[in-house]
């Protein structure tokens, strides 16, 4: 599977000839900035924002920029293959869609837009459990694209196993556990603006259409709205699991099982020791603890830890293509990207989430043949120097 994604850089040439320029940057560090422009000031704020201060966002960004990539010359690299399996599905580049919720308050489309988008290039779409949209109808959005499911784990265990078998009916290879956001961080954010769209009915899909869940209402939710929020985001906030509970999920889940937001090698062991299929090296984007580390200096250490034993994965402040290739190099099997192509469905819907994504594996692609490296294999700490 080798696709010349670089190309698309002569497509945004050619149709600037005709007037037609991009739906927004191709420059993924502007978009924030543009997104401010289009957005709604409590949207915004919601997938913009971090915890606390936003130290950590930017430690996430500061780690990126302590690594620096090294060139190599005369190494063919003209053709390349970024292609890959990941987690059982093969990909043409080590790129996913990350979860990200409540899409409606970006777009009217919202997550279908996104599924489209992500199954047009081939790159899995991992529906989050705060989605604004029913898990069914993404997958019939994704078509045949490959597509994850992001739990948050429910507190009830029945609507639990009932959300992860309509997954799996739907299509959903793998999951993708959600550890971190057991309950909100404090958000200043989000908090200034006393916005959080949950409790106007946003993002609540998944629950509000699961048949388990509607059985322990007095009254549906379309007949008692108030009630039916306050008991979903009950279930699904306020309570940190154990590892001696992970044993559940693989009793309801058959497929690959992946534990995101690991950050300590400690933890990643006992992932590998708990018999999971992966992780994600994640601090959420910054979202949940100030003065946090920044993801990419846990992953070389959690690489060399438990690499071996299950596949790593990593999200967190990721931008570029030359970001793809520095957490490669340090070991990621792949990359989750989130708040770029969100900024994308902003500008312009599915073809906003479109073309960030495109962008995202053009300069990955360019990237890795101007550096020298033809394939996957290529890519090593030797890739990179530490400043």
């Amino acid at each position: 599977m080798t696709e010349r994604f670089g190309s698309y850089q002569n497509e945004l040439y050619l149709q600037g000839l005709g007037g037609q320029l991009p739906p927004c940057s191709t420059d993924a560090t502007k978009l924030e900035a543009s997104a401010r422009e289009v957005m709604a000031p409590g949207p915004f704020s919601y997938v913009a924002g971090a915890a606390g201060s936003g130290a950590t966002a930017l430690a996430n960004r500061e780690a990126f920029d302590r690594w620096r990539v090294v060139p190599r010359m005369l190494t063919g690299a003209t053709d390349r293959d970024l292609s890959t399996t990941v987690l059982g599905t093969r990909l043409p580049a080590p790129v996913a869609v990350a979860p990200v919720g409540v899409q409606s308050i970006v777009h009217p489309d919202a997550e279908s837009a996104t599924a489209r988008a992500a199954a047009s290039v081939g790159l899995p779409f991992i529906l989050s459990t705060a989605s604004s949209t029913g898990i069914e109808d993404v997958a019939e959005a994704s078509g045949d694209g490959p597509r994850w499911f992001q739990l948050y784990w429910p507190g009830d265990p029945d609507v639990c196993a009932s959300l992860l078998a309509r997954a799996k009916a739907a299509g959903y290879t793998a999951l993708v556990v959600t550890l971190d956001t057991w309950t909100l961080a404090w958000r200043p954010s989000d908090l200034d603006q006393a916005y959080l769209p949950f409790l106007k009915g946003e993002g609540l899909a998944v629950g509000f259409t699961d048949p388990v869940f509607r059985g322990l209402l007095e009254k549906t939710p379309e007949e008692d709205p108030p009630a039916a929020i306050l008991r979903w985001i009950g279930l699904i906030t306020g309570s940190d699991r154990t590892w001696d509970q992970l044993p559940f999920l693989r009793e309801h889940w058959d497929g690959p099982i992946v534990l995101k937001g690991i950050q300590h090698v400690g933890d990643a062991r006992r992932a590998a020791e708990a018999g999971m299929d992966g992780i994600v090296v994640s601090n959420h984007g910054g979202r949940q603890v100030d003065g946090a580390i920044g993801a990419l200096e846990a992953l070389p250490g959690i690489v060399a830890a438990v690499g071996d034993r299950l596949e790593v994965l990593f999200d967190s402040g990721v931008r570029t293509g030359a970001d793809v290739l520095k957490a490669l190099a340090l070991g990621a099997r792949a990359v989750l990207l989130g708040r770029p192509w969100v900024y994308g469905l902003a500008h312009a819907g599915e073809d906003g989430v479109r073309h960030v994504l495109r962008s995202l594996l053009a300069d990955f692609d360019l990237t890795m043949g101007l550096s020298g490296h033809r394939t996957l294999a290529d890519l090593g700490p030797d890739s990179l120097q530490r400043t």
